[in-house]
């Protein structure tokens, strides 16, 4: 006996780690099924990662539509939405009865009754073995608000998910659109470099053969190819720029750059337009998703705390039970003779229950109010960082606005630089050539022109970024 009892608790102490047998693998890709489906309304559903088809060239839309489809960023997101739509399903799983069933089975060292005696004189069984199997009901009638509040704030929650979701893509496509601007923006600088170095490698060959004839003198060729050097290193840098822009694209767009061959179809138009804060503030505190996301967290806060108020009151509940008892083929003794009764069989008893249960908490040592003081401080801070994004709501419109003026202006200032140097370049030359000039006038020339050039382009590129930020900041489409 003694030995089945050590076999028993060794096996209780082994099952509890033995009872997953496959564990579930971190790193396996989740399938979206039944059980990891968005259970609450959502904008999309998530799915798992898949290789997109780059077309030959990538236009912005189209680098806009992959990255939405593939970040892995938008995608955990969209799981997160998924959690919040689970937490609101088990917030409203706690309005249903529960049904379970519990059954075991116990060796006593001494008898013990089978059952109590429900009339006077009847006779009863003892036994030293017993199992027993019950279905229990239970249904809550009161918790004081407790439900009604979770269910309540786990919507809510599940809003701000939804409002955060939304954010993400819109930072998202702030992201895509600013790096795809400067990588347009790098390759007219490139375009500008390889240029200017053409230019001075003719330049170059015209020099030396002048130095060849004695026309000019030899200094300049030395020049002209210090020129030649720099106009080198300077294509190798912004070469290695563009393709540090051509990996970070392809990141935010989660594809893999070694198997993405990347090309870009665009252009970069200036249009002038003007924005003011008294229009753009209000509609960016009524649709950015990120502001409308800390309301709800802020009202649904506001639900916890009722929440935990509730802990002051009683719970009621329905409960119900109907099982039975019963012990095995020896065992069982008769409370009037005492005699081993070896010649009866199994015996069983059936027996059941329902009625109200009420718990009122009457002493928990202050832990019912020290969570309300928790929930109510948390209420405060969302208060506070709700009114800190209003503040930082503000500041990006009127930052992105005075940006985009900014830009604006510096356009208009180096396209007219632009024709100005490219006439400085050609007068310059067409002296030296005449020999009224000097090789440091045209290369001065050659220099300013490069640098004109990529400031405009740069420029024009701060213009776009300065507009898509402009967009993210107020949360949707400029007026």
């Amino acid at each position: 006996m003694y030995g089945a009892i050590i076999l028993m608790i060794l096996y209780a102490l082994i099952l509890p780690g033995c009872v997953l047998v496959q564990p579930t693998e971190p790193f396996s890709p989740v399938p979206v099924t039944e059980a990891t489906r968005i259970t609450a309304p959502a904008p999309s559903q998530p799915s798992p990662a898949k290789e997109e088809v780059v077309p030959e060239a990538l236009t912005l839309e189209r680098s806009l539509d992959i990255a939405l489809k593939n970040n892995p960023e938008v995608a955990a997101t969209l799981w997160d939405v998924s959690a919040a739509g689970a937490k609101l399903d088990q917030a409203k799983a706690a309005r249903w009865p529960t049904l379970t069933y519990e059954g075991g089975y116990t060796k006593y060292l001494n008898s013990r009754p089978l059952y109590e005696a429900r009339f006077n004189n009847q006779r009863r069984l003892f036994t030293k073995q017993q199992s027993q199997g019950n279905v229990i009901l239970k249904l809550p009638l009161f918790t004081g608000g407790r439900i009604i509040n979770e269910i309540k704030a786990a919507e809510l929650f599940r809003l701000a998910e939804t409002n955060r979701l939304s954010r993400t893509r819109d930072e998202l496509v702030y992201n895509v659109s600013s790096t795809f601007y400067a990588i347009l923006s790098q390759e007219k600088v490139i375009d500008s470099v390889k240029f200017s170095l053409q230019a001075m490698q003719e330049q170059r060959q015209k020099m030396a053969k002048m130095v060849e004839v004695a026309k000019s003198a030899r200094v300049d060729l030395l020049r002209t190819e210090v020129r030649v050097a720099d106009l080198e290193q300077s294509l190798e840098k912004e070469s290695n720029l563009l393709e540090i822009q051509k990996r970070l694209l392809a990141n935010l767009m989660g594809l893999d750059f070694d198997k993405a061959q990347l090309k870009f179809a665009g252009k970069l138009i200036f249009e002038k337009k003007s924005y003011r804060p008294d229009q753009l503030v209000p509609k960016a505190l009524e649709q950015r998703p990120d502001f409308t996301a800390a309301k709800d967290r802020l009202a649904g806060q506001a639900r916890r705390v009722d929440v935990a108020r509730a802990g002051h009151y009683p719970n009621v509940n329905l409960v119900g039970s109907y099982g039975y008892r019963g012990t095995g083929v020896y065992g069982v003794y008769d409370d009037r003779n005492a005699q081993h009764a070896t010649d009866r069989g199994p015996f069983y008893d059936d027996d059941g229950q329902v009625g109200v249960v009420a718990t009122l908490p009457l002493f928990e040592g202050g832990r019912i109010e020290a969570k309300v003081k928790e929930e109510i401080a948390a209420l405060a801070a969302a208060q506070e960082r709700l009114r800190k994004l209003n503040l930082q709501i503000r500041q990006e419109v009127e930052t992105a606005i005075l940006d985009v003026d900014s830009s604006s202006e510096r356009v208009k200032a180096t396209a007219t630089a632009i024709e100005q140097a490219r006439e400085s370049l050609r007068i310059e030359t067409l002296k030296y050539n005449l020999g009224a000039g000097v090789i440091t006038d045209v290369l001065d020339a050659q220099t300013a022109l490069l640098v004109t050039e990529t400031t405009y382009y740069r420029v024009l590129a701060d213009f776009y970024t300065a507009r898509s930020r402009l967009k993210l900041a107020v949360g949707g489409n400029l007026l």
